[in-house]
Order: C-alpha cells, then sequence, then structure tokens
C-alpha cells in the first residue's frame, strides 16, 4: 500500500439509504478500483474512514466513478454538513 486517503466528516444525518450505498461503495472499491483495504469509524457526529491504494491512478478512477459521484453529492447535501478529503503518500508502515 502507497497510498491513504482520508475523508473526515461532521455527521449531520445517517438514514438508512446511507448505510446502504456506504456498503455498495466501499465493496465496489475493494473488487473493481484496486482499493486495498477500508477502515471507518463514527463517534461524536464525526466520520473518519481511511482507505489504502496502490497507485494515484486507482484513487483518480474511483473519484470519477459515477456512483461514487452520486454518493459525493448526496453526502453534500444529506448526510454531512462538512467533509474534507486528504491523500496521503504513505513512507514507512509499523506493525506489532
Amino acid at each position: 500500500m502507497k497510498f491513504v486517503v482520508i475523508f473526515k466528516a461532521r455527521i449531520k444525518e445517517l438514514d438508512e439509504e446511507y448505510f446502504n450505498t456506504a456498503n455498495l461503495l466501499r465493496e465496489k472499491a475493494l473488487t473493481q478500483f484496486n482499493c486495498q483495504k477500508f477502515e471507518a469509524l463514527s463517534e461524536n457526529n464525526l466520520e473518519i474512514a481511511l482507505s489504502y491504494w496502490n497507485s494515484l491512478e486507482d484513487i483518480h478512477l474511483w473519484q470519477q466513478d459515477a456512483e461514487h459521484q452520486v454518493a459525493q453529492n448526496q453526502g453534500k447535501i444529506k448526510w454531512y454538513t462538512h467533509f474534507s478529503v486528504e491523500v496521503c503518500e504513505i513512507q514507512r508502515t509499523y506493525t506489532s
């Protein structure tokens, strides 16, 4: 894994549509767009999601996916009051 996309959001309202969409898109990213790993946490009206990728090209293709763009728009309108995305290169990884 060479890159991590960090998604941070302040939650407005997460409904059933959100959870269905999130599950569908997570699976799509992992199976069709070469996402290597996906982790997410929600607490106190905050959500943080980390997705790990081997290339910037894969990240760009994912960002341009039509279903993903529809979900991004829903996020802006319905699910989040604010969100940010950071794309970072992983320099080192430590595990125990």
